[in-house]
């Protein structure tokens, strides 16, 4: 385990974000910070993702940031040149993840199925996102290939809330999930950011309460 993924593993959860304005990319970083979680999955969804990466990094140097959504090597480097720590995709694709372990980047990628993790540990990668997570099995999917897969770990991602990452966290496959429930794209649109900050420490309270 590399120290990055040892971080993300201590956090518990990352939130994943989708920012439409640059502009929101600081004020949103603050919130999550002052709500007790430094760090965050910026998606390659919208135009200003690169732009707030930049912006988060260079405001935050402590902040870790993850790029999210990544579908191609030009997105992964675009990502790191901003200031991303790794890169996660939601789904494997090997031209992207070796390119990835080519430079010395570390990936995350997304699986579902027993061949993508195989395609994975080829690569020598044991690491990955599980994603969709609800809408493909949810815990029991995560048991079931965990069963065979004994040195790989998932980071669940998609459906994940506040009634259910603890099942997620209580599963010793699962070394931290990822959410968007604490950075809804309303409020962030809305400037509503002591709401994100309220939303974001009661999701901290719930994974240290979920590891006692």
């Amino acid at each position: 385990m590399n120290q990055l993924i040892e971080k993300i593993q201590t956090l518990g959860v990352i939130p994943v974000i989708k920012i439409d304005h640059a502009k929101d990319a600081v004020p949103l970083a603050q919130a999550l910070k002052n709500g007790g979680l430094c760090a965050a999955e910026v998606t390659f969804r919208t135009d200003a993702a690169e732009e707030a990466i930049r912006l988060i990094a260079q405001h935050f140097p402590d902040f870790l940031i993850l790029a999210g959504t990544v579908l191609t090597p030009e997105q992964a480097d675009k990502a790191i040149a901003a200031g991303a720590a790794a890169v996660v995709s939601p789904g494997t694709n090997p031209e992207v993840v070796k390119h990835c372990l080519q430079k010395g980047i570390t990936i995350i990628p997304g699986v579902c199925t027993p061949s993508e993790i195989e395609t994975n540990l080829s690569l020598g990668l044991t690491y990955l996102k599980f994603f969709p997570a609800e809408a493909a099995g949810g815990v029991n999917m995560i048991k079931a290939m965990s069963a065979p897969y004994t040195k790989v770990r998932f980071m669940p991602t998609g459906g994940i809330h506040t009634g259910n990452i603890g099942d997620y966290l209580a599963c010793k496959a699962v070394f931290a999930c990822g959410g968007s429930w604490m950075v809804p794209g309303d409020k962030i649109t809305a400037g509503k950011f002591d709401e994100i900050e309220a939303l974001t420490r009661e999701a901290v309270a719930i994974v240290k309460e979920c590891r006692k």
